[in-house]
């Protein structure tokens, strides 16, 4: 997995976090505890510093970056799908951005809260917790909390944990003759 320092911004990951062995790390990234980082993300922390929490998932190419003023935090056991991008944005503990979702600079997306697919979260938006909000530029619908969607958003980061569970204890590279 690529893993890289910039003069003194190194990376720190905890030891039980899966890191993807094509996901890129680099810079002042700290990736906690039990967190994953999926196949093809892009953490990088050159103009500012990323934090993705402990239990938090990073799915497969999804983009994570700042600004000098704004870094990334990804918030304890909050989700990133797949080919999401949050640049210099603040997701809150538990909070699902859904696939190709934009969180933009300086937005908050609330705890609890569920970013629909493809949405754009605007710069300095705030989506309060517990709320889903969907569409370009995306607007708040409605709470999610007691619905089938809330089960989604605080389910999710389980099912993420025990899969990179799976992938740290049987993930090994094959030839390609061994792939017929």
């Amino acid at each position: 997995m690529p893993i890289f320092a910039i003069g003194s911004k190194i990376p720190k990951i905890h030891p039980s976090a899966f890191i993807a062995p094509t996901a890129t790390i680099v810079g002042a990234v700290t990736i906690g505890a039990h967190a994953s980082v999926w196949y093809g993300a892009v953490l990088r922390g050159d103009t500012s510093y990323v934090e993705v929490h402990e239990g938090a998932n990073i799915q497969d190419g999804a983009v994570v970056h700042g600004r000098a003023d704004l870094p990334s935090i990804i918030g304890r056991e909050a989700s990133l799908a797949h080919n999401c991008v949050v640049h210099g944005a603040i997701i809150g503990e538990q909070a699902l951005v859904a696939n190709g979702a934009l969180i933009l600079d300086g937005a908050k997306i609330g705890a609890k809260a569920l970013i629909g697919a493809g949405a754009i979260v605007m710069a300095e938006t705030e989506i309060p917790d517990g709320m889903l909000a969907v569409g370009a530029p995306a607007v708040v619908k409605r709470s999610i909390i007691g619905s089938s969607s809330e089960e989604w958003v605080t389910g999710n980061p389980g099912r993420y944990e025990n899969l990179a569970r799976e992938h740290l204890a049987g993930l090994r590279e094959i030839s390609r003759d061994e792939a017929v």
